[in-house]
């Protein structure tokens, strides 16, 4: 189905009334005989779609193009229903009477005999066949050149069947053989041990400091960014338990400072928590080393962290 008309959201209403109303009427009629095809001839749908391809002629919208592709499918799904119906193929071609009607026409008997010492029937032909019958029947149904060919065996070929192999078992060395490292509770244990001390190593720092300081300078190491990266990390667990502030000025500087832990009662006077998400990368760290003059540490250097998984140390 084609249409010669492009797209046109300005068409006239009633065209596209009278174009739905003929394509809606079209597939109730082929919906009521879907469920009986016997009564519904190859004819009848085929009427049915030259009438959807006059409505396609003034299709010019998505919702009546929709209307037609709903249409065609129908259409194309009884047209295939009747198509097997037909029991056109293979299923409708009988191999013996072909074989039988072939060997009569080429000059040939066939008889069936029965062999008395071992009960089978036995097939016997009398006289040549006449190949050349065939083969002049053939060429004029043909314009092929006759070759020479092999026949490959019978008319009727069993598949042959794959059998499987089975696989030689590999037998591993148990030498070779390795148990996976067993991560004990204590080794848990240990790194939440090794988080809590390097919290309460910055909350010593911070009170020992005289009021508020710049939160660059605290946490930021300039000779170690993954360190730095860990300072903040600590530090966000006393910024979460209320111990330490972190407030921004008005000169853009962002300090912290020790403060008082709010108990149930601040919450329920108002006060609320907040969350901040810091972007920190390398760019940014060495940014801030140039703008505040990092020279030193606040936060001593930590020795490389190492974590135990089973008997095993790994830095």
């Amino acid at each position: 189905m084609a249409g010669d008309a492009a797209y046109d959201p300005d068409q006239n209403p009633e065209e596209r009334r009278v174009v739905r109303r003929g394509y809606r009427t079209l597939v109730k009629d082929v919906e009521e005989h879907q469920h009986n095809l016997n009564e519904y001839s190859a004819e009848q749908l085929t009427e049915q779609v030259h009438q959807a391809d006059a409505l396609f002629v003034n299709v010019k919208g998505p919702q009546e193009a929709t209307l037609d592709s709903a249409l065609l499918v129908i259409a194309s799904n009884i047209g295939a229903q009747k198509a097997r119906a037909m029991k056109s193929g293979s299923g409708s071609f009988d191999v013996d009477d072909f074989v039988s009607k072939l060997l009569s026409f080429m000059g040939g008997t066939k008889s069936l005999d029965v062999d008395d010492s071992d009960g089978e029937d036995a097939e016997s032909s009398t006289g040549s066949l006449e190949w050349d019958r065939i083969g002049r029947k053939a060429l004029a149904k043909s314009r092929r050149v006759p070759a020479l060919g092999f026949m490959l065996g019978p008319l009727s070929i069993e598949q042959k069947k794959r059998t499987a192999t089975k696989r030689a078992k590999f037998e591993k060395d148990k030498a070779d053989e390795r148990k996976p490292q067993e991560l004990k509770e204590e080794d848990i244990a240990r790194s939440e041990n090794e988080t809590t001390k390097n919290v309460a190593t910055l909350e010593n720092l911070l009170r020992e400091e005289e009021g508020a300081i710049n939160l660059f300078k605290f946490v930021i190491n300039p000779t170690n960014f993954a360190q730095s990266v860990e300072n903040i990390f600590y530090l966000s667990f006393l910024i979460r338990d209320g111990k330490v502030a972190l407030e921004s000025q008005d000169d853009g500087q962002v300090m912290i400072f020790i403060c008082e832990q709010p108990d149930d009662n601040d919450y329920d006077e108002g006060l609320k928590k907040r969350q901040m998400v810091l972007e920190f990368d390398e760019a940014t760290w060495e940014r801030a080393i140039d703008v505040f003059e990092i020279t030193e540490a606040k936060i001593p250097t930590r020795p490389p962290a190492k974590t135990r998984l089973g008997d095993k140390w790994y830095g």
